[in-house]
């Protein structure tokens, strides 16, 4: 029984299968898993896990070990990669008593399938092809091993195409492509079961001998020692190879390389002492019919991709019989045309080991049965796999026979993505920097001002300090104002008291809020400066003053120094000022010269030229780093 599970990243798997466990934990009575399933829920996540088991305590051990971020021990945890699937179906040597029979007993696609594979090759065999399926004996004869393990590659295929398991390329190894050839469409059920038969019956008339070798070696290895009728019958690897012909200069051959093994076969296939049935052979593929392949196949005769209609001559499978098998070129092929995702169609594992050896590290091959599990087990298993790998597997129709129930849902990380008070703020309207974007109060005969400040937006604020801070200076404080006052009508600013200094932070932006009042009797209007440092900071008052109509102008001064004033010493000033702690960086160090006058002072003042200039003489009336203390005086120019 298959238990999946996916998540759009490893932590989201674990965090899912642990909200799982949870809830099995927390509902002791429900049925055991092994008689229900998860309704499905079908979504992109990835990576997927696979957990499978026969009972609950199986499962829930399996969904503990995936929380846990460990694989299953009945399981896979995958990587879901994209790509084409390829299915590979096994030749010769992987046919096993009883193969099929626990799937035809479990899955009726299956049993259809393979009876009706069963009705066209039990005329063309001497017994029934159930009775050879139970005879290890009968099974090792090469006249019912090529009918039986086609009859079986056919059932399983058309099985998988019931989950919805479609390969996008095939390939077949030896007398596996006959199988490819019919689901491919190259041959019909009929034709296919004719041409099988004869193979099978033509080649077990050969006399016996000969033999079959493995070795591990390249061909530019072996290709030097060739004669005395041995040839290469199958390229299976980079260094995997089998040697065939006669028994002696076979063994010859072999015995010059260390790690090599005879195969346990009646004949020496693909070599040249199969030429003696290629004649009859030949008349049997004449007298069929041939379509167009459907699904794109690479043939293994040639390790090379088939033109659509490659596989339609009779000379075609005459040389299949005869020359070598080039599996793992065959396999590069599906890889460079796509593949991704690989499933070997058969009663075993043979091909699985092979193909891996000729793809790149983490490419999936999977084995869809195994010699050493149970057939229905396998085969969930190896669907497992390939849907934690990626394939695409219709897991409603494999388990439509069971109950379904609720299981939790999605484990979603949880990430708040509210904008703080540094982002989105409005940016400085185009008529002031300061003051930012102007809201008519609604009900009311007044103006609010929102904006932000910060030294990121206005370094050169930074130099201006006490104790160390950067502050706002009160010269910004009397710019503002008098910019709010001048779109009102009110160009005199009247009692403007700093309640609170207004901190500038070395990261991020404090929000500004000016608010201008309604005018009372004499149209003097309330000023006020607030200030917050983020979303959610309450507002603080930093300055309060008083507009005013505009009045007399002060008088204009004709003579500069102005007559009678005396002189102010200023040599060290700022660096008085900075012994007491307030620094004034380059950029407020404007100050050129003061004269006193009784209560009247006067200062030359120099802005300097820097950022400020760009930013505050074209837009500001009182450029906010003049002097401080030169604003406050009623007769400063």
């Amino acid at each position: 029984m298959p238990w999946l599970l996916s998540g759009h990243t490893p932590d989201a798997l674990r965090a899912q299968a642990a909200r799982l466990l949870d809830h099995l934990s927390t509902a002791p009575d429900r049925p055991a898993p092994a008689r229900r399933r998860a309704r499905p829920r079908p979504h992109p996540a990835r990576p997927p896990a696979a957990v499978l088991g026969r009972t609950r305590d199986e499962l829930t051990a399996g969904v503990r070990a995936v929380a846990e971020g460990r694989t299953p021990g009945a399981g896979v945890l995958g990587t879901a990669t994209d790509g084409r699937l390829a299915f590979l179906f096994s030749g010769q040597g992987s046919q096993l008593p009883g193969m099929g029979t626990r799937l035809a007993a479990a899955f009726p696609a299956f049993a259809a399938a393979f009876d009706e594979v069963r009705a066209h090759l039990d005329p063309l065999l001497d017994r029934p092809l159930a009775d050879v399926l139970h005879s290890a004996e009968l099974l090792e004869r090469t006249e019912y091993t090529q009918p039986a393990l086609f009859a079986v590659q056919v059932a399983l295929y058309r099985l998988l195409e019931s989950f919805a398991v479609r390969p996008d390329l095939l390939a077949g190894h030896s007398v596996g492509e006959f199988a490819a050839a019919h689901v491919a469409g190259v041959l019909g059920l009929r034709d296919a079961c004719a041409l099988v038969a004869a193979r099978g019956r033509l080649m077990q008339a050969l006399p016996e001998g000969g033999a079959m070798i493995a070795v591990r070696a390249t061909e530019d290895e072996v290709g030097p020692l060739l004669g005395d009728g041995v040839g290469i019958a199958a390229v299976n690897g980079p260094a995997s190879l089998v040697v065939s012909g006669p028994a002696g200069p076979a063994r010859a051959l072999a015995a010059r390389f260390e790690r090599t093994k005879e195969l346990a076969v009646s004949h020496a296939f693909h070599s040249a002492l199969m030429e003696p049935m290629l004649e009859e052979f030949r008349e049997v593929a004449a007298a069929l019919s041939y379509g167009t392949a459907r699904i794109p196949l690479v043939s293994a005769l040639t390790g090379a991709p088939a033109a659509p209609d490659e596989l339609s001559t009779p000379e075609y499978w005459v040389r299949h019989a005869r020359e070598a098998v080039r599996f793992a070129d065959a396999v590069t092929a599906l890889h460079d045309a796509g593949a991704r995702h690989f499933a070997e169609v058969g009663p075993g594992s043979a091909l699985t080991a092979a193909a891996g050896e000729c793809l790149p590290d983490g490419t999936a091959v999977v084995p869809l049965l195994r010699k050493d599990r149970e057939e229905t087990e396998a085969l969930l298993t190896g669907l497992a796999a390939l849907h934690a790998h990626g394939a695409a597997v219709d897991w409603t129709a494999l388990l439509s026979h069971r109950d379904g129930f609720d299981l939790p849902t999605y484990a979603f990380r949880r990430t708040r993505y509210w904008m703080t008070g540094d982002l989105g703020l409005p940016r400085p309207a185009a008529g002031h920097p300061l003051l930012g974007t102007a809201v008519e109060l609604a009900g009311a005969d007044g103006t609010l001002y929102t904006g932000h400040l910060s030294l990121a937006d206005h370094p050169w604020l930074a130099d201006h300090r006490v104790g160390g801070v950067p502050l706002l200076p009160g010269t910004a404080f009397v710019e503002m104002a008098l910019a709010a006052g001048a779109r009102v009508d009110c160009g005199t600013v009247d009692d403007l008291t700093v309640t609170e200094p207004l901190i500038l932070p070395e990261d991020g932006a404090v929000r500004l809020q000016c608010t201008v009042g309604e005018p009372d009797a004499s149209g003097a209007r309330a000023f006020r400066v607030y200030a917050a440092r983020a979303d959610g900071d309450p507002w603080t008052t930093h300055a309060t003053g008083v507009l005013r109509p505009a009045g007399d102008r002060p008088p204009d001064l004709t003579a500069w120094p102005p007559p009678g004033a005396e002189p102010v010493d200023l040599d060290g000033v700022y660096e008085r000022l900075a012994e007491l702690g307030a620094e004034y960086g380059p950029r407020f160090q404007g100050l050129r010269a003061a004269w006193r006058h009784g209560d009247e002072a006067y200062a030359e003042v120099d802005v300097p030229a820097s950022p400020p200039r760009s930013v505050c003489t074209r837009r500001c009336s009182t450029p906010p780093c003049t002097p401080s203390g030169c604003a406050r005086e009623p007769g400063s120019a």
